[in-house]
């Protein structure tokens, strides 16, 4: 899964499937690689399970499924939580020797 969403491409497949299903050769144009590359990127995809593909007629129609991304952002969410944490402690430090400098160059 977070290799799959590591490709900025796949990223922005996702993203242009998030809205609407579209036609492989519709998600093609919008990219300048080859069809057979898109294909690849539409096949990680839907291995894991972040995309469907339906066949209607000749055309290949692209849907992308953002529920297993949920995984994903619980798993970010505790790593973001613990950085704010260590973030705001040091900012916390910075401002407080900030204003010890202060007190110390105005008494001189």
């Amino acid at each position: 899964m977070f290799q799959a969403i590591a490709d900025p491409t796949r990223r922005a497949i996702i993203g242009m499937l998030s809205g609407e299903a579209m036609s492989l050769n519709a998600v093609a144009d919008n990219f300048e690689i080859s069809r057979p590359a898109v294909s690849r990127h539409i096949r990680i995809l839907r291995e894991c399970g972040l995309v469907a593909v339906q066949k209607q007629g000749r055309e290949r129609y692209c849907k992308a499924i953002p529920q297993p991304l949920n995984e994903v952002a619980l798993w970010v969410e505790q790593y973001r939580e613990f950085w704010e944490g260590k973030l705001d402690s040091l900012e916390d430090y910075l401002q407080g020797s900030r204003f010890k400098n202060n007190g110390v160059d105005s008494l001189k």
